[in-house]
């Protein structure tokens, strides 16, 4: 077996992916605010006859599930970008396809 020593991901690629993926969750974080503000303005403006209980439990299961969502959509798109993959295989066999 040959001794591969694995190239560890450049820091500072890591440290643009972290940057990106932080700005990135912020966004999808007061877009879903804004989601969930226009929902509840529109079921006030309806005059629908909804339990506090109900828009809590709607609201919570909303907001955690968009969450969660985005946040492994998020991870994906960073391990993707910081690099950490390229280290698992060596630089001559990444195209070789036979």
């Amino acid at each position: 077996m040959p001794g591969h020593e694995p190239i560890p991901p450049s820091l500072e690629r890591s440290a643009r992916a972290w940057a990106r993926y932080k700005a990135l969750a912020n966004r999808m974080v007061l877009a879903l605010g804004v989601a969930l503000l226009i929902a509840l303005l529109y079921v006030k403006l309806t005059g629908a006859m909804i339990s506090a209980q109900m828009v809590i439990a709607a609201v919570a299961g909303l907001f955690f599930t968009l969450l969660i969502g985005t946040a492994l959509m998020g991870l994906a798109y960073f391990n993707s970008q910081s690099g950490h993959e390229d280290s698992a295989q060596p630089q001559e066999d990444k195209h070789d396809f036979r």
